[in-house]
């Protein structure tokens, strides 16, 4: 059967008398927990609602309709003016700290959950609007979202879901018809949200704040039956539940290091239990290699810069540790054990953390069987890179060529200040590649090196062209290129291209 024929068949949620308007089919278990969790409320409707894009793929994986899902009627439920059958619309109520300083009352200000659905993968996804309107968590906010954040969030995210990295995902962004006033009044926007869960660190913090062991242990039980089911049946549920998170934090982390990803905002707001990555703000690729680079205009002090990113996942999970300190002492019969157990868990995120950034590095080498010296090699290339601002997504794809043969080597040498940095380090290079099977090495590098990101200048040029001239074909096109981030594309080539001095984007905002 082809993807065409697999599109064309109405999902069972799509499926009865009315079949101008999408069904969700929703399944709410969160909207089932004791209401202190969350405030119900309907999303805030907007004057003048209009599709900008629908997610097909998505759309396919959670058992939708894609040309139903943009009809003018299910378009009112995407802005948040009509309340889809089977919603149950709330915001979740936590907490955080945000660079490092404990608010004990944050919750979703601008976004509610509608529900949950079950994909045909059979795994249960939140669907959320961004954008909504206030809640009661909104501490004096407008509750919306500008056109441009929403586009940002739609691009990374996608963009970093073709990459293979966990990650929330966009299934529909809607323009409003409305300004909201920032700096300047902008265009609105809602973004629709697919998300394993909306989970974060700072839900448990939030009820820890509190001293509720009632509902942290509710919560633990919901993170274990939706996230980590096998938790279950361990002998100390609890400390699994620690442990499969910090598991899953140590391999995000690694991915993020591995492709010059830098979150912007590492708050553990922003820190899911799922471990996938979630709130895109000031997010961004890095392009030439450094491990200090900082985009968020509010981190003026290099907190979650693109080096910094284990150390802060490290720190967010102590905090996770801590919340859940009530239901460990517990479950390990004391306080004194349950610290024990605590501080155990949190000591395994270094190893698994090197041990996934180290093995990632060597596929990107071309290297698939592990030696002495591997690392060593490694961390030469990256220092070198640093010390010449080789763009750091480009000398990974050109080693591809490179590592067919020295008639390779000229690409890569082009982005060095100086070549001969290169050539010092690619003569070692080549030994350790004399020892690995030649076959298919260059096509196995190039599936770990992507050739697409979403550039920052690239990214601002598409938000700029749609928000100033309701002009989205650019938001088209970069979506397209980074929806296939390993794929040569000659008529595309501009893209690839890192941004000159004129160009160059280096701060990015929060917004959604």
């Amino acid at each position: 059967m082809s993807f065409q024929e697999v599109t064309a068949i109405a999902p069972p949620g799509d499926s009865g008398p009315d079949r101008s308007v999408v069904r969700f089919a929703f399944e709410n278990t969160y909207a089932r927990l004791p209401e202190r969790f969350y405030v119900r409320l309907d999303p805030t409707p907007v004057a003048a609602p209009r599709l900008v894009r629908v997610n097909r793929e998505l759309a396919l994986i959670l058992g939708l309709n894609a040309d139903v899902l943009g009809s003018p009627d299910s378009v009112e439920i995407l802005a948040g003016n009509r309340v889809a059958e089977g919603s149950e619309p709330l915001a979740q109520a936590y907490a955080g700290h945000q660079f490092g300083h404990f608010v004990p009352q944050l919750g979703d200000g601008r976004a509610i959950l509608l529900g949950e659905v079950m994909g045909r993968d059979r795994v249960r996804y939140d669907i959320q609007l961004k954008g909504s309107g206030p809640t009661r968590f909104s501490r004096g906010g407008d509750g919306r979202a500008a056109l441009g954040p929403v586009l940002r969030e739609y691009i990374v995210s996608e963009a970093m879901a073709a990459l293979g990295v966990p990650t929330t995902r966009a299934l529909a962004a809607v323009t409003t018809g409305e300004h909201v006033w920032r700096e300047a009044p902008l265009p609105g926007a809602v973004l629709t949200r697919v998300a394993a869960s909306h989970l974060r660190v700072g839900t448990f913090e939030y009820f820890a704040a509190q001293r509720d062991t009632e509902a942290t242990r509710i919560l633990a039980d919901f993170a274990i039956a939706r996230h980590y089911p096998e938790a279950a049946d361990a002998k100390q549920p609890y400390r699994a539940l620690l442990d499969g998170v910090i598991a899953r934090q140590a391999q995000l982390i690694a991915q993020w290091l591995l492709l010059g990803f830098i979150h912007g905002v590492m708050n553990t707001d922003n820190t899911s239990i799922s471990g996938e990555t979630i709130d895109y703000g000031p997010c961004a690729f890095m392009e030439a290699y450094d491990p200090a680079t900082v985009f968020s205009s509010i981190d003026h002090h290099g907190r979650y810069a693109y080096g910094n990113q284990p150390r802060v996942a490290l720190w967010n999970l102590a905090r996770l540790a801590e919340a859940l300190l009530p239901v460990l002492v517990q479950e390990a019969g004391s306080e004194d054990a349950a610290l024990a157990s605590a501080q155990e868990a949190l000591a395994a995120f270094e190893p698994q953390f090197m041990a996934a950034r180290s093995a990632g590095f060597y596929r990107k080498l071309g290297l698939f069987t592990e030696r002495a010296g591997d690392g060593a090699l490694a961390e030469d290339l990256l220092e070198r890179m640093a010390a010449n601002r080789a763009d750091f997504t480009l000398t990974f794809r050109r080693l591809c060529d490179a590592a067919a043969g020295p008639e390779g080597d000229g690409g890569v040498r082009a982005l060095f200040a100086d070549p001969g940095a290169y050539d010092a380090w690619a003569t070692g290079w080549r030994r350790r590649l004399d020892e690995e099977p030649v076959e298919e090495r260059a096509a196995a590098m190039r599936k770990t090196n992507p050739i697409f990101i979403p550039r920052n200048h690239m990214v601002e040029a598409a938000l700029n062209a749609a928000m100033r001239e309701q002009d989205f074909q650019p938001f088209e096109e970069l979506l397209d290129v980074v929806s296939n981030p390993y794929e040569d594309r000659p008529d595309r080539e501009r893209y690839i291209t890192p941004a000159r001095p004129e160009e160059c984007v280096t701060q990015t905002f929060c917004g959604t």
